[in-house]
């Protein structure tokens, strides 16, 4: 019997070196910020590609904010279900219905990882989509098309379809107040930090290479902690 626990520690001893080397799989879960082409699921509009263009200056999925996390951070680079445009609730640009796009309707596609990196709001904040109340329950059809009760859902759902995933909400900056006081009030809810962006450089509203780097750099510092 003493044999054979020796027999099983030196084999768990034996395995700690290969445990250690487990890497954690990153999904993201965003908007034209986390979009590039050929990194995203067919058929999404995407902001970033490799074409060289008057709109950004970033050109390589090597230069987008999550490819470096993933690789500086040593994780695995799991769905990038990011999708341009899209608001995290069911109203659009124009009061559009953007339920086939919205952050609500694709907390489903993000298969099975560590950790989860939402970025979004921002096009909740430029579209001026209805703010609702908050509401953490019983929530109708009609409540989803409001920012508040739609952000509820979002973590309500995320946080029981992946127990025990870190999730993480990556909040722009230069969004109007009432989203960024409701992101950071409903994340609070959920036990979800908020990494709210500071001193990112853009072009036309969107992260330059520089601003990618600064954004990577600033959700490294809060997740790698």
């Amino acid at each position: 019997m003493k044999r054979l626990s020796v027999i099983v520690c030196l084999f768990m001893f034996a395995l700690m070196p290969l445990l250690a080397q487990v890497k954690q799989t990153v999904a993201v879960l965003g908007d034209s910020y986390s979009t590039f082409e050929g990194f995203i699921p067919k058929g999404y509009a995407t902001w970033y590609t490799t074409a060289v263009q008057k709109a950004t200056d970033v050109n390589k999925v090597e230069q987008t904010w999550w490819w470096q996390v993933i690789k500086e951070g040593g994780y695995k680079m799991g769905n990038i279900n990011s999708y341009s445009g899209s608001t995290i609730c069911n109203t659009g640009y124009r009061d559009e219905d953007y339920s086939d796009r919205s952050f609500i309707n694709r907390t489903t596609l993000l298969g099975n990882p560590d950790i989860i990196l939402i970025c979004g709001g921002t096009n909740d904040s430029w579209a001026n989509v209805p703010i609702g109340n908050y509401q953490y329950s019983n929530w109708k059809r009609a409540d989803l098309y409001c920012f508040r009760p739609a952000l509820a859902k979002l973590l309500s759902d995320l946080r029981q379809r992946h127990p025990n995933v870190d999730i993480y909400f990556i909040l722009n900056s230069e969004l109007k107040d009432e989203i960024n006081e409701s992101v950071k009030k409903i994340c609070k809810t959920y036990q979800v930090p908020v990494i709210a962006l500071h001193d990112i450089d853009k072009k036309n509203g969107h992260p330059t290479i520089k601003g990618m780097r600064s954004l990577a750099d600033q959700v490294l510092k809060v997740i790698k902690k």
